[in-house]
């Protein structure tokens, strides 16, 4: 099992599995809204975000994909993630801010309204439906659209056939955003 430090605490953690785990194991509360343990890790939110050292490289990435690795140096209070962390948070209010989840994400950041305004929108991309839809139920019903290399110049959303839809309402219930 590696040994990694999070916030100088030193722990040991699981092989291959993400920050994110090794912190909830070890009672140590990183937030994010994007990730579920039942399902496999995204990124999208941000709000994980954490600073890591290894091999004398130190970098921002999000906790919910980054595997945990001997000696990795993880801090999740620093000002580099306290801004990004802010960041994330008020892109999100700012697209969604009739979200009660949001609002406290937000707010836990010290964020109780956003600086800018973005187009509201119901969804935030944060993948739960699509991947509870594929991976929990299997009817891929739930999809996004207008993401990768080869997209047009128009914002990413989600796509739901109602031919594969199977009516079960996995992602009405994961949804964070109601």
């Amino acid at each position: 099992m590696p040994k990694i430090k999070i916030d100088n605490q030193t722990i040991e953690a699981e092989a291959g599995c993400s920050i994110l785990d090794a912190a909830n194991k070890a009672l140590i509360r990183i937030p994010n809204l994007c990730s579920h343990e039942s399902l496999s890790p995204f990124g999208a939110c941000r709000l994980c975000t954490v600073e890591i050292t290894t091999d004398g490289k130190a970098g921002l990435v999000s906790a919910c994909t980054y595997p945990v690795e001997e000696g990795l140096e993880v801090r999740t209070d620093s000002d580099k993630v306290k801004r990004a962390r802010r960041l994330a948070a008020e892109l999100l209010l700012a697209r969604n801010p009739g979200s009660k989840k949001i609002k406290e994400m937000a707010r836990e950041q010290g964020i109780e309204k956003p600086s800018f305004t973005l187009e509201e929108r119901k969804c935030i991309l944060c993948g739960l439906c699509v991947r509870a839809c594929r991976e929990m139920v299997g009817a891929e019903a739930i999809s996004f659209i207008d993401q990768g290399k080869e997209r047009d110049v128009k914002e990413p959303s989600i796509d739901h056939s109602k031919e594969k839809c199977i009516g079960c309402d996995s992602c009405a219930f994961i949804c964070p955003t109601e």
